[in-house]
């Protein structure tokens, strides 16, 4: 028989950045916070190289960059470097016009070590008054459009009146339980990553592609973590993983062999006698009607952002804002109104079918970057991305005018992206012309 569990105004399903930031927006405002997920994994979490709009995100969860540099939580991240196996390289930097009135941005962002981050962010919330029940979600109960309970493993059934689905994009169970509408980008891809000591990690993200003429791109990643630590980790498709494996070839073997392409990482693996690499394999995808009536998707449950744009921490912070605001300014309602929930799905379906789209056709895929070389594809890239992403930071649009109208600035840069790429694709021979 099924524990009852009923003493939550809302209950949150998942413990990640997601669900912890959306716990403690609903604590602070004095509802009842149920936070059902496992204990903080021992599996680091990709998404360590965060956006220059996460920072005032973490700030308004009570983390300040300032604390998070002091506390070993954090590095800076000033810049990001592209680099190419010809020897060639572009460093981004966000513009100083950003800076400067009306977007007054922080022109720094960060690292972060992930597991030290959610376990910050888990003290946080308990000191807020959430509760934390240890378990697994399994399966929700519906009527309608309603969500009436949730079942763990365990054998718990929690019933509220509101729900936040923040169980990440492998469970996403209100995507199942209602049959949401799903749009996926690009292959299935495999990152393997794996930590290094070093004596000086540097102060912005370096990516290494590795780019044949006709070919999917495949990336290194390396990334300070905190002040005496690197990540470094490859990202291909399962495709080619599986062939790898076929062959007979360990994870670490392959993992090991394609550092040893770059001779920044000779030093650090002729240190490590074994390497024993995370594994994990996502698919990008973003759901449309990620709200009801008494219910919203955030984080990776509701859109799955390439690791890539580095979007994936601010996309899980903002969701957790935007929804946490309507749970409280709606809170005696029953039901949530329509057209808010709407415009919250719009958003949030805007912004990763814009970063998803743009990185897939623009670097990852060949016809652009064949034509104008990825380096001069990084800027057509980067520029719209960090201008948009700084523009939404800003306007932080709410209502029906505002969201569709940055809906609108999306869907304009999506369609040239899709129309570069389709140009390109068309020519017989394209000529690559170097940055």
């Amino acid at each position: 028989m099924a524990h009852e569990e009923s003493t939550a105004d809302v209950t949150v399903i998942g413990g990640g950045i997601a669900g912890m930031a959306a716990s403690i927006h609903l604590a602070r405002a004095g509802l009842a916070v149920l936070c059902i997920g496992p204990a903080l994994s021992e599996s680091p979490a990709v998404g360590e190289s965060l956006d220059w709009s996460s920072p005032a995100l973490l700030e308004a969860l009570g983390l300040p960059m300032e604390q998070l540099i002091a506390d070993g939580i954090a590095t800076y991240k000033k810049h990001v470097i592209l680099k190419l196996e010809d020897g060639s390289e572009r460093h981004y930097v966000p513009s100083a016009w950003l800076g400067r009135r009306p977007f007054n941005l922080e022109l720094r962002t960060l690292h972060v070590d992930r597991p030290r981050l959610n376990e910050a962010l888990r003290e946080i919330a308990m000191g807020h008054g959430v509760r934390h029940l240890d378990g697994r979600v399994i399966h929700v109960e519906t009527e309608g459009r309603r969500v009436v309970a949730a079942h763990t493993a365990e054998g718990h059934r929690v019933t509220c009146s509101r729900y936040i689905d923040a169980s990440g994009s492998a469970a996403s169970l209100l995507s199942r339980a209602f049959q949401l509408p799903v749009q996926e980008y690009g292959p299935k891809k495999v990152a393997v990553w794996s930590y290094f000591k070093v004596r000086e990690p540097g102060e912005g993200t370096t990516l290494y592609a590795q780019t044949t003429k006709d070919s999917y791109m495949e990336w290194i990643w390396e990334i300070p973590i905190n002040p005496d630590t690197i990540s470094v980790g490859y990202v291909t498709t399962g495709e080619v993983m599986k062939a790898n494996r076929q062959q007979g070839r360990a994870v670490e073997t392959i993992y090991r062999e394609e550092l040893q392409r770059i001779p920044r990482f000779d030093e650090l693996l002729s240190a490590s006698e074994t390497v024993s690499p995370f594994v994990t394999s996502f698919r990008c995808s973003v759901h449309s009607k990620v709200a009801g009536p008494n219910w919203l998707m955030v984080g990776e449950s509701a859109a799955m952002v390439d690791p890539m744009t580095s979007n994936g921490v601010t996309a899980a912070l903002r969701h957790a804002s935007e929804a946490s605001s309507l749970l409280i300014q709606y809170r005696h309602r029953r039901r949530l109104p329509w057209l808010a929930t709407a415009m919250y799905s719009k958003r949030v379906e805007g912004l990763a079918k814009f970063f998803n789209c743009s990185i897939e056709k623009v670097v990852y895929d060949w016809p652009i970057r064949n034509r104008i070389g990825l380096l001069t594809a990084g800027d057509v890239y980067t520029v719209p991305a960090w201008s948009l992403n700084s523009v939404y930071a800003r306007m932080r649009p709410r209502g029906v005018f505002g969201t569709l109208l940055f809906g609108c600035l999306l869907n304009l840069c999506r369609m040239a992206a899709s129309a570069l790429h389709s140009l390109c694709k068309e020519k017989e021979e394209p000529c690559e012309v170097r940055a």
